[in-house]
């Protein structure tokens, strides 16, 4: 199954992905960074198991990410 890799310690908090996905991603009001939804916390990653249709829509959130945090696999 894919997923999607959120570096978000690296986050800049510039809010693209939430912009462009809201019902997958939020913006902390504590620290102001992103946080993908339901993810599973891994050292300092967050992952979360996808359906290919949500992977699809996730690229243009990857590729719009000024720092790249975004992977998918």
């Amino acid at each position: 199954m894919p997923k999607i890799i959120h570096y978000r310690k690296k986050c800049i908090g510039c809010g693209i992905c939430h912009e462009m996905q809201p019902a997958l991603w939020r913006m902390s009001k504590k620290d102001g960074k992103a946080t993908l939804l339901k993810s599973i916390p891994k050292k300092e990653v967050f992952i979360l198991q996808v359906n290919d249709i949500i992977l699809q829509q996730t690229q243009e959130a990857a590729k719009a990410c000024p720092v790249r945090i975004i992977k998918l696999l």
